[in-house]
């Protein structure tokens, strides 16, 4: 797909102009300002809108841009929701449709804004429950009563309760618990590349280092992809949604034209409007703090995003950026082995982190896989006692 920035002309600049206004983002249309042509202030509009969507603010319209944009144009009640197998239907409307049927006690998953099967059987049950005729399908009837009903679910938003108690109740043991690695890139897309330094090896190698170690605990870690092979984004979040995952922690590095960027970034779903994952962005934090502390690597924070891995998933994702193959710094971690054997046991030990919740912790960086170890041939000989 075409990409378009400042500078570019054109019809697609004209739909690009009108979105934004009727997102309230550029001014009414201005005599003697061309219509389609892509200035400063459309430029300025896009980054806005990419913000308050959780997108990358660069400023350019590309496939995620164009997505969030025509999703952001329906309301509830505009057109017919229903499951489309072929080409899920998506868009803010699916997002209230989603969250009001948390609050009334049904759950469709996390309001990620797809209409998938989740989705449609939890209209089902309200349906049913409400002498509708269950036919999966939101239309004006079924609208009508989701309008006129109170909320079940009160003292704070329903999926963030949801997916802490579902945190609260998986125990803190590390065996048993299901989590996918998913190294970024791979196959023919070779990610950053710097002087014949592939992202994707680099990722595939700590990925297999991660994997290691989790299996080792006794916890059940999957590769999201073979080492030849490259699968889009959904692909990817329907293999950990398909496999039942607890977790997905997905693998990458950066690059900028400054070879001045460096550091560390992690990355939890968040849509800026309210919508996020309680349970990604605190294993977001729980990685950032572990790395930071054990790399000296700067902190380019913990940030939400709508990236369709961590959009689409059912189960907690985070998305970690270990630093810029661009920044001479940070490459040269990046290929020393046992840089790549610190990350590993730093993103363990926070996993485990997250499973303990405070209790019987440790400081920051202190904690290590032979701890880790430790703990669970404790629990597990208790368990056994």
């Amino acid at each position: 797909m075409q990409l378009l920035r400042r500078g570019d002309s054109g019809r697609a600049v004209v739909e690009i102009r009108t979105a934004l206004r009727q997102f309230g983002l550029l001014p009414p249309t201005t005599p003697g300002i061309a219509e389609d042509h892509f200035d400063d202030v459309v430029e300025e509009a896009v980054r806005a809108f990419q913000q308050r969507r959780g997108l990358i603010t660069d400023g350019i319209v590309g496939t995620a841009t164009r997505r969030a944009m025509s999703e952001a144009r329906w309301t509830l009640g505009d057109r017919m929701l229903a499951l489309m197998i072929s080409a899920p239907m998506s868009g803010d409307d699916v997002t209230m449709l989603q969250e009001r049927l948390l609050e009334l006690g049904f759950d469709p998953g996390r309001p990620g804004g797809v209409f998938d099967e989740r989705t449609e059987a939890a209209l089902r049950r309200f349906q049913r429950e409400y002498g509708l005729v269950a036919d999966g399908m939101c239309g004006p009837a079924t609208l009508r009563s989701l309008r006129q009903l109170g909320r079940k679910v009160t003292g704070g938003r329903p999926h963030l309760l949801r997916e802490q108690e579902l945190l609260r109740q998986a125990g803190p043991r590390m065996r048993g618990k299901r989590i996918v690695i998913d190294p970024g890139h791979g196959g023919l897309d070779r990610g950053v590349s710097v002087n014949g330094i592939h992202e994707c090896d680099l990722m595939w190698d700590l990925a297999r280092r991660v994997v290691g170690r989790m299996s080792a605990t006794g916890m059940e870690a999957m590769l999201s992809r073979r080492e030849d092979t490259n699968p889009p984004e959904a692909e990817r979040a329907a293999f950990a949604n398909d496999a039942g995952a607890d977790l997905v922690l997905s693998l990458h590095t950066d690059a900028n034209r400054s070879m001045h960027a460096q550091g560390l970034a992690t990355f939890h779903f968040g849509n800026g409007s309210g919508s996020t994952s309680t349970v990604g962005e605190a294993l977001a934090g729980l990685i950032q703090r572990e790395l930071l502390t054990r790399t000296a690597m700067v902190d380019c924070r913990t940030q939400s995003r709508t990236w369709e891995l961590l959009r689409l998933t059912r189960m907690p994702a985070v998305r970690v950026e270990v630093g810029y193959l661009t920044n001479m710094g940070d490459k040269r971690k990046l290929l020393d082995p046992g840089f790549r054997d610190v990350v590993a046991e730093g993103v363990l030990v926070a996993v485990k982190r997250l499973y303990l919740l405070g209790q019987d912790d440790q400081p920051t960086g202190t904690f290590t896989f032979s701890d880790v170890l430790a703990r669970e041939l404790e629990r597990g000989g208790a368990q056994a006692i």
